[in-house]
């Protein structure tokens, strides 16, 4: 009698387990798998080039000095400071010291004499003044500068560029000038000094630009040189590539239907701040590619599109 109590004991503990074990593995069954909202887009052909910035300064390289011509004092100034003046423009007056002493007397006795003792001196060309050194009553003497002006049209910008990027300047002759104001100018290579900065191993290059708002000297500007340039290059957005964290793994997470998506390693070309040149492998224009969402899922994850 014992022992058929401990069989039918052990019997319904076996069936209670395994009913257990069997809701289990249905729950499990039945767990529906989380699906990932993603946004999708395909491949396409654009061209593309890899940049390098650099700085680069503005400067005059052209600037005249207006000087006296006579001995004598300056009767009248009309160079200003910061003002933009044209060629021939009047700037100052002198009188020759002995004209100032007897005045009109020589014109009083003669009156077909017209002697003034004044001279005046104009601006050889147009410009800026950026330099004015003297003022009404001073004395100056034959040939002393009375103020600079700074040719507008000799406006450049000088790029120190290391020398290891030598030769980037051949292939980049004509430049990208980005002023800090957002303005984008054209510059071009006009010319380069012949030896290099013995501490920093740059060399220095000339940019000339056309004609242009006026830009103040000293102003520093961003430059850039095109180092690789693909004409038809398989791009992507840039946030559908992934990588691991070394950064020397690449991945993107493509739709092989309308709800699963496969992960694909990529090798990753040259890219600018929004896309990002995929070499291999060669997808199809119809190749749906996640752009978003794609972060963190696994492959062959459950996804669905979002509009």
């Amino acid at each position: 009698m014992k022992n058929y109590l401990k069989l039918m004991c052990g019997a319904i503990m076996l069936f209670v387990f395994s009913a257990c074990n069997h809701a289990a593995q249905t729950e499990a069954i039945d767990e529906p798998s989380p699906v990932t909202p993603v946004q999708v887009t395909t491949v396409r052909d654009s061209a593309l080039s890899e940049f390098l910035e650099f700085s680069a300064v503005s400067a005059y390289l052209e600037k005249s000095f207006v000087k006296a011509n006579i001995n004598g004092y300056v009767e009248n100034v009309q160079a200003v400071l910061g003002k933009q003046v044209g060629s021939h423009q009047l700037l100052f007056s002198l009188i020759t010291k002995e004209a100032k002493s007897i005045g009109n007397s020589v014109n009083k006795l003669d009156a077909g004499f017209k002697f003034s003792g004044i001279s005046n001196i104009r601006a050889d060309q147009a410009g800026t003044i950026i330099q004015v050194n003297h003022q009404k009553g001073d004395y100056v003497q034959d040939g002393e500068a009375l103020a600079t002006i700074s040719n507008r049209n000799s406006l450049v910008f000088l790029l120190d560029l290391p020398y290891e990027y030598n030769q980037l300047i051949d292939q980049n002759r004509k430049v990208d000038i980005l002023l800090p104001d957002g303005t984008k100018m054209a510059g071009t290579v006009s010319g380069t000094m012949p030896s290099v900065d013995s501490s920093a191993q740059t060399q220095r290059y000339i940019l000339k630009i056309g004609a242009a708002k006026d830009i103040p000297e000293g102003l520093i500007a961003k430059v850039r040189l095109t180092k690789v340039h693909h004409t038809k290059a398989q791009v992507v957005p840039k946030s559908a590539v992934l990588a691991n964290e070394t950064e020397d793994e690449f991945w993107v997470m493509k739709l092989i239907n309308d709800s699963t998506a496969v992960r694909i390693n990529v090798k990753k070309g040259i890219e600018n701040e929004n896309t990002i040149e995929v070499l291999d492998p060669k997808f199809s224009k119809t190749d749906r590619i996640i752009t978003s969402g794609n972060y963190g899922i696994a492959d062959t994850a459950k996804v669905k599109i979002q509009k």
